[in-house]
Order: structure tokens, then C-alpha cells, then sequence
């Protein structure tokens, strides 16, 4: 009785399956035949791995002006967005102060050069009375007495050249000072660049440390990139990056100039400085990617142009041995030029629509070339 149980059992079972594969078989005759379309079998490949920081663009020189004294600024010559070359003149503070200053200090100049000029003379004329009491001592026409009196004149009137000429030294320091303070009511750009933030408008007072303006050199840029403490062992200096750029749409190619020896102890990451090429659109502010090279590992990838976007998903049209398209929803991983990696899935092995659009493939029979 039991051997007759599982003999009918099993009998049905082979009809089921007889009937089940006739049934796919049929489905995919049947089924709606497609093909202008390309087929691909995606395998595992070597790929070259890489780790990726974000980051941001500064620029290579940048300085925050202030004023080195305290003054009411009279006009501002520069706004944001200008170029400035070095040595133009950008704010100007009140200078009325040291302008008198200035004005007393070259008076008092002149006051000595003139009180020089008198010592001068006067120190010409002692040393010829000298010269000539001299003449009448040896002769024995002077007294001791008379040649002791004009030899101290003649000293006293080396001292007060001497003075005087200390003086004018001391009234030149003073009025360089005083022309030095003048100058500094005159703010100049200290290098070329662009002008990246204003903070004071005329009528305000500049105060020494108080930054007014911000000025950028931009031709040279650096990205400052976070890379976490796990990661760091993998960037060295002198090595190239790819850093990108999605306000611009580009990458550029970026070498490592620094990597801070400190690790940040609230993000447990290390910063890393990279200097980037010369170009035009570079700003400071600007969002980057950089990615480091870190050898190679096994993937597999598929073209861009086969995942398509469902929602917040991603979905590839596989092809099954019947060749029927099904709809496969994939994790995507790291893209590589124009392929993506594929982090589940699709195995390797498998044939996938390289290139389906906006079309409805799902239970089609697919007869594209590979």
C-alpha cells in the first residue's frame, strides 16, 4: 500500500513538472519578442579602489584686512566680486591727526637743519681762531690763559655740532614715524586677488584685529578634505587625487601637499590638503570629493546606462536562460568612468539590458546581441 502511495506520487510530481516547464517554455514563445536591444554578461573584475573624503575649495593665499590703527573709515574702494592688484588702495580712515603730526614732525626738521647749520659755522669759525692762537702761542704773543679759553670754545662748539646734528637724526625718526602713522590710515591690497567679503562701510570705526575686508589670491586653489582616522594610512604626500567638482561638472587631478599630524577629537578624522591646478572657475567655498587611490579589489560592474531609477530604488532588466526581461532591484555601489559597481542583485554570470530607457521590458522576450 505505501509503495503504491509514493509511486503516485511521484508520478504526479513528474507531471507537474512536465507540465511547469512546458507552461515557461510556452510563456516565452508567447511572450512579446523584443530586439533592438543590446545585451550584456556582466563578470567580476579587478577594479582600482579608491577612498573618498569630502571637502572644501580654499584658496591657496588668502588674507582678512584690518586696520593697524583706530580711525573712522572715509570710503571704502573696494566691493566683493573686485579685483585688486597689489598696492591698490582700498579703505581710507580719518587721517587728520596724523597729518598734523606729520606737519609738526617736518617743521621740527627743518628747525634742526637750520640749527646745524648754525653749529656748523660756528664750529668753522673756533677752529680757525684756534688755528691762529696756535700760531701766536709758539710764538709766545698769547698768554696760556687766552689759548686755554679759545681751545675750550672750540670744543664747545664741536659739542653743539654734534648736538645738533643728534637732533636733526631724532627729528628724522620722528617725522618717519609720523609719515609711517599717516600711512597706515591708507589700507592696500597686499597681493593680487578678488575680493571675498566686505564687513564696514564708511561713516564706521576700524578698530586694530577687527577684519574689513577679505581678499583671495585665486590663482592658486586647495581642497581641505576630511579623511577618517581608519582611512588615513591609505593617503601620503606626493601623491595624486581626483578631486571633483559637481558645481562644475569636471574632476581634476590634485596633489597631496599635507596631511595635519592632529586628528580632529570630536570626528575622530584627519585633515588633508590638496593643491589643485590652475583654474578659472575655482572659488573658495566650492563642495568637493576627493578620492585616493588605495589599490585594487574584485567587483562587479555594470554601465550607467542600465540602472534605472525607481523611486529612491535602482533597477536593472535582467534576462533570464528563456531570455525573458525581468525587473532586478540592485544596491549600487562606487562608479568607475562610465560603469558602476553593483553591490547586489546581479552575479556575475549575468545578462543584463545594457541600454532599456524609458520602455517596459518586464516579461519580454529579449533577442539583443551581446
Amino acid at each position: 500500500m505505501m509503495r503504491k502511495i509514493i509511486f503516485l506520487l511521484t508520478l504526479v510530481a513528474a507531471i507537474a513538472a512536465v507540465g511547469c516547464g512546458k507552461s515557461t517554455k510556452d510563456t516565452a514563445q508567447a511572450a512579446e519578442v523584443v530586439r533592438d536591444v543590446r545585451v550584456v554578461q556582466v563578470e567580476r573584475q579587478s577594479v582600482p579602489d579608491y577612498i573618498e573624503a569630502v571637502g572644501t575649495v580654499r584658496a591657496l593665499q588668502t588674507s582678512q584686512i584690518s586696520a593697524e590703527t583706530v580711525g573712522t573709515v572715509i570710503s571704502v574702494r573696494a566691493q566683493e566680486g573686485q579685483r585688486v592688484r597689489k598696492g591698490d588702495l582700498l579703505i581710507t580712515l580719518d587721517d587728520g591727526q596724523q597729518a598734523a603730526a606729520l606737519e609738526r614732525a617736518s617743521a621740527a626738521v627743518k628747525a634742526a637743519q637750520q640749527d646745524i647749520i648754525a653749529a656748523e659755522a660756528e664750529s668753522s669759525l673756533a677752529n680757525a681762531t684756534l688755528a691762529r692762537y696756535q700760531v701766536l702761542f709758539e710764538k709766545k704773543s698769547v698768554s696760556p690763559h687766552e689759548m686755554d679759553e679759545v681751545q675750550a670754545r672750540a670744543k664747545m662748539a664741536s659739542a653743539h655740532k654734534q648736538q645738533a646734528e643728534a637732533g636733526v637724526g631724532q627729528t628724522r625718526a620722528a617725522e618717519a614715524q609720523a609719515r609711517a602713522a599717516l600711512s597706515l590710515a591708507r589700507i592696500r591690497a597686499p597681493f593680487d586677488g578678488v575680493v571675498t567679503a566686505k564687513n564696514i562701510d564708511p561713516g564706521a570705526l576700524a578698530s586694530p584685529g577687527v577684519p574689513l575686508l577679505t581678499i583671495d589670491n585665486i590663482q592658486r586653489f586647495r581642497v581641505e578634505a576630511s579623511v577618517d582616522e581608519h582611512n588615513i594610512r591609505a593617503v601620503k604626500v606626493g601623491t595624486s587625487a581626483r578631486v571633483i567638482l559637481d558645481a562644475f561638472g569636471g574632476e581634476m587631478q590634485g596633489k597631496v601637499a599635507q596631511v595635519v599630524p592632529a586628528a580632529d577629537p570630536a570626528s575622530r578624522s584627519f585633515v588633508v590638503k590638496v593643491d589643485l591646478p590652475g583654474d578659472a572657475r575655482l572659488r573658495s567655498g566650492v563642495f568637493a570629493r576627493v578620492r585616493f587611490s588605495n589599490g585594487t579589489r574584485d567587483a562587479v560592474l555594470l554601465p550607467k546606462t542600465a540602472v534605472l531609477d525607481r523611486g529612491q530604488l535602482q533597477a536593472v532588466y535582467a534576462v533570464s536562460p528563456q531570455n525573458l526581461a525581468s525587473l532586478r532591484f540592485v544596491t549600487i555601489g562606487k562608479a568607475s568612468g562610465d560603469q558602476v559597481e553593483v553591490l547586489s542583485g546581479v552575479e556575475s554570470g549575468e545578462r543584463i539590458v545594457v541600454q532599456p530607457g524609458d520602455r517596459e521590458l518586464s516579461g519580454k522576450r529579449i533577442e539583443g546581441r551581446l
